[in-house]
C-alpha cells in the first residue's frame, strides 16, 4: 500500500516539474489567494484523477481522448480571452464578494487541463492493476498539490515586483499557448490548412485587441482596478495603524505584566500584522484578561476613525474582514462594548449612539 502511494506521488510530482500544470498554478497565484488556489488544485484534481481511478481505462473508450483534448484546448483559449477581460468596478466588487469564484475557476481549468493529459493516464494505468486504487488516487493528487504548491510560492513572489496589467497578459499569454499547442497537437490534419490557421488567427487576434482596448485607455486616463486600489488602501492603513496601535498600550506600569495576545491591544497589533503579511485572521481565545485596562483613548479614537474611513463605504467587502476585527477590539475600549454587525454606515452610527452619543460624535467627526 505504501509503496503504490509513494509510487503514484513521485510519478506524478516528477512529470508535472515545470509542466503546464505548475505554470497554470503560477498564473493563478498572481491573481488569486494562496489558499484559494490550492483548494482549486485540490478540488480540481481530485475530481479529475477520481474520475480516472474509477473509470479506469474504460475513459478512452467512452469519450475518444483526441476528442477531449481538444475540447481542453479551446478551453484554455476561453480562458486566456476571459483573463483579460475589462473589468468594471461593479464586476470587480462583485467578485471581491464571491467566497468561491476563484476556487471554481481554479478547480475548472485544473480538471479541464489534466482531461487526456498524461498525469490522468497515469491515474488509469497505475489504477488498473492496483490493489489499492484509493491509494493510487491519494498518492497522484498529493503529487499535484505539492508542484502546484511550489508554483503558487514562485506566482506570489511574482505578483508582488510585477504590475497587476503586465500580469493580466502574461498569465494570458500562458493559457493561450497552451491552447494552441493542444489544438496544433490534437486536431485532424485536415484543420491544419493555412486558411483555418489564419482565420483562428484573425478571430483570436481580434478578439484580444478588442479587450485590451478598455483596458489600455483605463491606463492611459490613470485609472485603477478596484482590486489594486484596495490593496493599495489596505497596506497604507495596515502601516499607520501598526504606529499607532504600538503607542496606544501604557506600558507594563500601567497592567502590571504585558498579557500579549490576551489583551485587546496585543490580539489587533496580531490582526494588523496577518493584515500586513497577507494571512487570514485567528480567532482570540476567550480565557484572557483583555479589558479594563488603561490605554491612549485618543489614539484608539483615531485608529478607529481611521478604520471606519475604510469601510464606510463598503463594510460588505470580504478583504475587509479582518478591519472589522480590529474595530471590534477599538470599540470595546472606546463604548465598552462593539457592534457585532455593520451592514450599512447609517445603521451603524445609529447603534454607536444608543450606546454613547457623545463619544459617536467626536468619532464621526471628520469622515465625509
Amino acid at each position: 500500500m505504501i509503496q503504490e502511494l509513494i509510487k503514484a506521488f513521485l510519478l506524478v510530482f516528477i512529470a508535472e516539474m515545470g509542466d503546464k500544470t505548475q505554470i497554470l498554478a503560477m498564473a493563478f497565484a498572481t491573481k488569486y489567494p494562496a489558499k484559494k488556489v490550492l483548494a482549486g488544485i485540490f478540488i480540481g484534481c481530485l475530481l479529475n484523477h477520481g474520475l480516472a481511478v474509477l473509470l479506469g481505462s474504460s475513459v478512452s473508450r467512452l469519450i475518444p481522448l483526441n476528442t477531449v483534448q481538444i475540447i481542453a484546448g479551446f478551453a484554455f483559449v476561453v480562458f486566456a480571452l476571459w483573463t483579460i477581460k475589462p473589468e468594471s468596478d461593479e464586476d470587480e466588487d462583485e467578485s471581491n464578494k464571491s467566497k468561491f469564484g476563484p476556487v471554481i475557476t481554479v478547480a475548472t481549468a485544473f480538471f479541464i487541463g489534466e482531461l487526456g493529459d498524461k498525469t490522468q493516464l497515469a491515474a488509469i494505468t497505475l489504477a488498473t492493476d492496483a490493489m489499492y486504487p484509493l491509494i493510487i488516487l491519494v498518492g497522484t493528487v498529493t503529487g499535484m498539490v505539492v508542484t502546484g504548491g511550489l508554483g503558487i510560492i514562485v506566482g506570489k513572489k511574482l505578483g508582488d515586483k510585477i504590475p497587476e496589467f503586465v500580469i493580466k497578459i502574461i498569465a494570458a499569454s500562458v493559457f493561450m499557448l497552451f491552447g494552441i499547442t493542444k489544438l496544433y497537437n490534437t486536431m485532424p490534419k485536415e484543420y491544419l490548412e493555412m486558411k483555418y490557421i489564419l482565420i483562428l488567427a484573425a478571430v483570436v487576434s481580434l478578439t484580444v485587441f478588442l479587450l485590451l482596448k478598455s483596458s489600455l485607455a483605463r491606463r492611459r486616463e490613470g485609472k485603477e482596478s478596484l482590486l489594486v486600489k484596495t490593496s493599495r488602501e489596505l497596506y497604507n492603513y495596515y502601516h499607520q495603524a501598526r504606529e499607532k496601535v504600538e503607542d496606544i498600550c501604557l506600558g507594563e506600569n500601567k497592567c502590571r505584566k504585558c498579557q500579549g495576545q490576551s489583551c485587546v491591544i496585543g490580539y489587533t497589533k496580531l490582526l494588523i500584522d496577518n493584515g500586513m503579511e497577507g494571512i487570514e485572521s485567528v480567532e482570540l481565545d476567550d480565557g484572557g484578561e483583555y479589558f479594563g485596562k488603561d490605554y491612549d483613548r485618543e489614539l484608539v479614537l483615531e485608529t478607529l476613525r481611521s478604520t471606519l474611513v475604510l469601510l464606510k463605504d463598503d463594510p460588505g467587502n470580504i478583504n475587509y474582514r479582518n478591519l472589522h476585527k480590529i474595530r471590534k477590539n477599538l470599540e470595546i475600549i472606546l463604548f465598552g462594548q462593539n457592534i457585532e454587525n455593520m451592514c450599512n454606515w447609517q445603521q451603524y452610527v445609529r447603534d454607536l449612539e444608543a450606546v454613547d452619543k457623545d463619544i459617536t460624535e467626536k468619532l464621526i467627526a471628520g469622515i465625509n
